[in-house]
């Protein structure tokens, strides 16, 4: 799935970006207690996000509290780390966070317990769009345009007539 977003205005029409979503899904145990998601170093025309949707425990979980912690970037360029989940098998199996969404690069940590957790949601990938893949979209659309008005060429269903009650006699 992906669709299309426009940023902020001062950037101007030149400045639309183009959003990939991908399904994202992680598990943390004692034996797995991170895991790092890296931006690519290599394009630095992606930028990547994570959008948590749920954070739940597995099978085989123990009666323990398992706290989930994402540690990324604050708005101050700084490194900081946030608890995000505190589950239970007893109360709270399961939280959903809505659309939380953090910037790569970020490490999901189970700070405590043992687990599994199960972390989900979306990893988004937004790219700026070149003015050709602009004009290419524009022609798809005019393309899409055309098929429509050929379909409306069809003639229409036509409502049927009303008989008079001296016709029906």
């Amino acid at each position: 799935m992906s669709f299309m977003d426009e940023e902020s205005s001062d950037v101007g029409m030149a400045g639309r970006t183009k959003m990939e979503s991908f399904l994202f899904s992680c598990e943390l145990s004692s034996k797995v207690p991170f895991y790092c998601i890296q931006g690519d170093d290599e394009d630095d025309d992606l930028e990547h996000f994570i959008e948590f949707r749920t954070i739940c425990l597995g099978e085989g979980a123990l009666e323990e509290n398992n706290v989930v912690e994402v540690t990324a970037m604050n708005h101050q360029g700084k490194t900081t780390s946030v608890p995000i989940a505190n589950l239970h098998i007893g109360c709270l199996p399961m939280v959903s966070l809505g659309e939380f969404e953090v910037k790569a690069p970020l490490t999901i940590r189970l700070k405590a317990g043992s687990g599994p957790v199960t972390i989900s949601g979306l990893h988004l990938i937004a790219s700026e769009v070149d003015e050709s893949d602009l004009e290419e979209e524009e022609d798809e659309d005019m393309e899409d345009d055309d098929d429509n008005t050929e379909e409306e060429d069809i003639s229409p269903i036509k409502p049927a007539k009303k008989k008079n009650k001296q016709q029906l006699q």
